[in-house]
C-alpha cells in the first residue's frame, strides 16, 4: 500500500475517512482497519496517530465542531451590519445542516438515539459547541452592536445558540418557519441589549 507519507495529510484523510465510514454505517459500525483502508494508511499508523476508537472519534468531533462554527463566523460577517439578515442566514444554515447531515446533528446532539450512537462517551461535545458558537456570535455583536450592554448580549447569544440545538434535536415547525421565529427573536434580545447599554428604555 502506497501510504501517505505527511503526518498532517494522513491525519485529514484519516479523519475524512472515518467521517464517510460513520455516515455511511454509523460508529458502532466503524473498525479502526476499515478507515485504515479507505484513507489509504496502514492500520498501524491509524493507533500511531489516534491511540482508540474514542481517540478517533474525538478528533472527528472536534473537526465538525471546528467546520460549524467556521459556518457561523462566515454567515455573520458575510452580511455586514444587517443583524437580522445574518441572525436568519446562520440560523437557517445551521438547522437545515443538521437536518441533512446526520453526523452533524450527532455531534451537536452527542446522540443519533437507538442502539447506534456515534459519540455516548463524548459528554462535553454539547458543551463544548455552545461555547464556541456563543464566542463566535459574542464577537460578532461587539463588531456590529458595539455600545450594546455586554450582559444582556451575553444573554441574547447564549439564548439563541440554546434555543438553535433545542430545535435540531427536537425539531417542530418546517425550518425556515423556525428560523424566522429565532431571528426575530434574535433581533428582539439584542435591541434589548442595546437600549440597556444606552440606557434607553
Amino acid at each position: 500500500m502506497a501510504e501517505v507519507r505527511d503526518g498532517t495529510r494522513s491525519r485529514e484523510a484519516i479523519v475524512e475517512a472515518a467521517r464517510a465510514l460513520t455516515i455511511a454505517s454509523g460508529w458502532d459500525g466503524v473498525r479502526m482497519g476499515a478507515v485504515a483502508r479507505a484513507a489509504g494508511v496502514s492500520r498501524q499508523t491509524v493507533y500511531n496517530e489516534f491511540g482508540t476508537k474514542a481517540g478517533l472519534a474525538e478528533a472527528l468531533a472536534r473537526r465538525e465542531i471546528d467546520r460549524f462554527v467556521g459556518d457561523v463566523r462566515s454567515l455573520l460577517h458575510a452580511h455586514g451590519d444587517d443583524v437580522r439578515a445574518a441572525a436568519h442566514a446562520t440560523i437557517s444554515h445551521t438547522l437545515r445542516q443538521a437536518a441533512g447531515d446526520p453526523l452533524i446533528k450527532a455531534v451537536l446532539t452527542s446522540t443519533r438515539g437507538g442502539s447506534d450512537e456515534l459519540l455516548p462517551y463524548l459528554t462535553t461535545r454539547q458543551e463544548l459547541v455552545l461555547t464556541e458558537a456563543t464566542d463566535a456570535l459574542l464577537e460578532w455583536a461587539g463588531r456590529v452592536l458595539p455600545g450594546a450592554d455586554r450582559a444582556a448580549v451575553a444573554f441574547a447569544t447564549d439564548s439563541v445558540v440554546r434555543l438553535v440545538i433545542s430545535h435540531i434535536v427536537l425539531p417542530g415547525a418546517p425550518v425556515e418557519q423556525t428560523a424566522t421565529a429565532l431571528a426575530d427573536l434574535a433581533v428582539h434580545l439584542l435591541v434589548h441589549a442595546v437600549t440597556q447599554g444606552t440606557g434607553s428604555y
